[in-house]
């Protein structure tokens, strides 16, 4: 716990100084430096996805699933053949979008905080559920993984209950296996997904 909230804080500060190398989120045509504020408070599923809207928009993305936790809104976005490019957060208060703690930051390869040519996959789909399940049942236990959503270097899974209700996600790294629980959520609340996410 202690090596995911420290390297949390460091991406967190790269987030605001800038880090380094080239980056989809960083200055340039289109792109804007940092996060992206709506101006007013989220408080529909309708607000959370023209506040994500504003932020994929000028990165040539567009928002998939929008799940709503105590913490705030979750958001997927999406490249234009639908497929899942990265995560980010909609803060209710503000409106402010910022990408996502943890993977989204870390270990996404295409639009991370440190993008890296693509590496080799060595975790396929079904390995990575039982990892988290695996991971799950010594941390979480009663718990276990639904099918896992590809993103560029990992996998973002829900957590579930015994009853099938998502309790929350984690993610898995394809080249190492690595789990990250996503701990910034708080409780779930709902879930609106988008047809076209694959």
């Amino acid at each position: 716990m202690f090596v995911v909230a420290v390297a949390a804080l460091i991406a967190s500060l790269m987030w605001v100084t800038g880090g380094t190398g080239a980056s989809p989120w960083r200055a340039g045509p289109g792109m804007m430096t940092g996060p992206a504020s709506t101006g007013g408070p989220v408080r529909s599923f309708a607000d959370a996805d023209r506040a994500a809207e504003r932020f994929a928009a000028p990165r040539q993305l567009h928002v998939g699933e929008v799940m709503r936790f105590s913490n705030g809104y979750y958001a997927e976005l999406l490249d234009k053949g639908g497929q899942r490019a990265t995560e980010v957060l909609v803060d209710p208060g503000s409106g402010t979008v910022r990408l996502e703690y943890g993977p989204a930051m870390m270990w996404n390869t295409a639009y991370g905080m440190m993008p890296s040519p693509a590496r080799t996959v060595t975790v396929g789909p079904d390995r990575a559920v039982a990892i988290a399940d695996q991971w799950l049942a010594g941390h979480r236990a009663g718990e276990h993984a639904a099918e896992p959503d590809t993103f560029p270097g990992y996998y973002t899974l829900h957590t579930l209950d015994g009853s099938g209700r998502i309790t929350g996600m984690l993610s898995v790294n394809t080249a190492t296996g690595q789990v990250w629980y996503h701990t910034w959520h708080g409780t779930f609340l709902e879930l609106q997904e988008q047809p076209d996410a694959r």
